[in-house]
């Protein structure tokens, strides 16, 4: 049997602008998604997904024959014919991909629920990466576009700086320890924000870019050098205000928050998953589940 695993993703600065070259700091989670493969004697892939309480949530069985993968029956079509599409991009890129003459079973574990936005996707895609022996990269561009910072985050185990060259990606470990970590969290906003949509309101509303992203830049440097909460939330506020501008969009703490006395963040594309508010523990927990936001994790308890 063979295991492989890929850590989950938190975009800290330069959502949108990434995708223009901009700079941006990753943080890959601790919850991840792993995929085992077992070899069967027929030529299928058997394949089931499980989610974080270790429930099937998704299952599928595709023949392999005459080295062309095809759907035969599944508990959801359009996951299914996703699944079909990355698989056959696997292929492409590595013709000796399901070329065997035996079969596969193929177990999907995910470490998060489904609409944390994570990575659920992007997980998965570098471990069938890994699986075709493929460039995860390579295989996100033929499937699910965007800037790829969630492969990298994927791909490490160490906060990330992230950027375009050239059409290409460019990663670099980093350390990023922060003396005020005790006063990070991060807070679930009960709805899942779909990637592609936010890719398309950034491209439909993006103006003056090239300014935003020295800008964007300049802060995501400081960020990582920055040694008190107070410089970090003037930074992030900063941020958001940049941000907010060339998508026109409103910036969350404005739209939402606006009595709370410290600084939240939009993390990746804006108005879902997780925000990161600053503050005192006991503070950040009652103002926001008294506004109906249960979800807060510590900021250890969540970034590797």
């Amino acid at each position: 049997m063979k295991r492989f695993y890929s850590h989950g993703k938190l975009l800290l600065t330069a959502e949108y602008v990434v995708l223009d070259g901009a700079k941006a700091l990753a943080l890959p989670t601790k919850f991840g998604q792993s995929l085992e493969i077992e070899s069967i004697n027929q030529p299928k892939l058997l394949w089931q997904s499980f989610d974080y309480k270790n429930n099937i949530w998704f299952e599928a069985n595709y023949t392999l024959e005459h080295n062309t993968i095809n759907l035969n029956k599944t508990n959801n079509e359009t996951i299914a014919l996703k699944l079909l599409e990355i698989l056959t991009a696997a292929k492409q890129l590595n013709p000796m991909f399901l070329s065997e003459i035996n079969g596969f079973k193929a177990i999907a574990k995910l470490e998060f629920p489904n609409d944390w936005g994570l990575g659920s996707s992007s997980t998965l895609l570098n471990n069938i990466a890994q699986w075709a022996l493929v460039d995860a990269f390579n295989l996100s561009n033929a499937t699910f576009g965007g800037s790829g910072y969630d492969i990298a985050c994927a791909k490490n185990d160490t906060a990330i700086a992230y950027s375009i060259i050239d059409n290409k990606p460019k990663i670099e470990r980093i350390s990023f320890n922060k003396n005020f970590e005790n006063k990070l969290f991060f807070v679930h906003l009960n709805r899942k924000q779909n990637s592609r949509d936010s890719i398309k309101t950034y491209n439909n509303n993006k103006s003056n870019s090239a300014c935003t992203i020295e800008k964007i830049n300049a802060i995501s440097n400081q960020v990582l050098n920055c040694d008190t909460l107070k410089t970090f939330e003037t930074l992030i506020s900063e941020h958001e205000n940049l941000i907010g501008t060339i998508t026109k969009q409103t910036p969350i703490k404005t739209r939402l928050f606006k009595d709370y006395k410290n600084e939240i963040k939009s993390l990746g594309g804006w108005n879902g998953d997780f925000v990161l508010a600053t503050g005192e523990k006991g503070y950040v927990e009652s103002y926001f589940k008294n506004k109906g936001y249960t979800t807060i994790l510590d900021y250890k308890d969540m970034v590797l």
